[in-house]
């Protein structure tokens, strides 16, 4: 029987990526127990200025969240992708709302820092920037795994949707191409380079094309849809998810699910961890 894997699994198991040893060292207050647990951070000063002797709202973790509109999020979502790639646009999707409805850490928060996510960070064709956008939404929001394995929890859960889901699931209001339909492909990995490739093989469309942009549009929107529908359940206090997969628990190195892809029937096998 397949050994099912818990949330205090992520932390047991962080030693074994050297993770979560040194968050905050570097001077970031994390929040107190009281204020995590309710899913918030303590709300930022609308003026702006910190007090005296009070540390600056952007230094303070994890930030305070509202629900928001999933519908609303991925029509900025798809439209944004233009601007700010798929990465950048996941955040900006969540964070320009915030903005507007809690003020600060938001208001000064640069969303177009992260185009450098597009194209799975450079065009280097790794994590969709989707996700990573995704997954640097969650930490901010939810706070340090070191503390609430919720953040690691809802950006593995969120890869894993994505890597199954029929994308792209969102449909824009006015879509920039495809306006007949378009494609739908399963990537079965959260890579860009996987995800884009099965979709181009299957749709016979060139990375250039508008088709493949608007295709990559609706697939960022179909995340920060995703993210929001989840962020929702959990500050309301109805996220309960269990983790799909974690690579050092069932592979015993980072790893994803879908070993044979890449490796065919030669898959490594790890090191086994030393008995003490």
């Amino acid at each position: 029987m397949e050994e099912k894997i818990t949330r205090r699994d992520i932390l047991a198991k962080a030693a074994v990526l050297g993770v979560g040893i040194a968050v905050g060292s570097a001077g970031t207050r994390i929040a107190s127990a009281d204020t995590a647990e309710t899913g918030t951070a303590e709300s930022g000063n609308k003026n702006d200025e910190p007090k005296s002797g009070e540390e600056p709202v952007m230094r303070q973790w994890p930030w305070p969240y509202v629900k928001l509109d999933p519908v609303e999020t991925a029509e900025l979502a798809y439209n944004g992708w233009y601007e700010l790639g798929c990465g950048g646009t996941v955040v900006m999707s969540i964070f320009s709302q915030l903005a507007e409805k809690v003020g600060e850490p938001y208001k000064s928060f640069p969303d177009e820092s992260f185009v450098i996510f597009e194209g799975g960070l450079g065009g280097w064709g790794t994590l969709c920037g989707s996700l990573n956008g995704a997954a640097m939404v969650c930490s901010l929001i939810i706070g340090p795994p070191t503390k609430d394995e919720t953040s690691v929890l809802m950006a593995i859960n969120t890869m894993d949707w994505y890597s199954h889901a029929i994308m792209p699931i969102y449909v824009p209001k006015e879509p920039r191409a495809n306006v007949d339909g378009i494609v739908h492909t399963v990537s079965d990995s959260p890579l860009c380079h996987v995800s884009v490739g099965k979709w181009e093989k299957e749709s016979k469309f060139a990375t250039s094309s508008p088709e493949r942009k608007d295709r990559c549009a609706r697939v960022s929107a179909s995340v920060a849809y995703k993210l929001v529908m989840t962020l929702n359940e959990w500050i309301d206090g109805n996220y309960h998810e269990e983790v799909t997969w974690f690579g050092p628990q069932k592979a015993l190195m980072p790893a994803q699910y879908n070993c044979a892809d890449c490796h065919g029937k030669n898959v490594p096998k790890a090191p086994q961890p030393e008995k003490k």
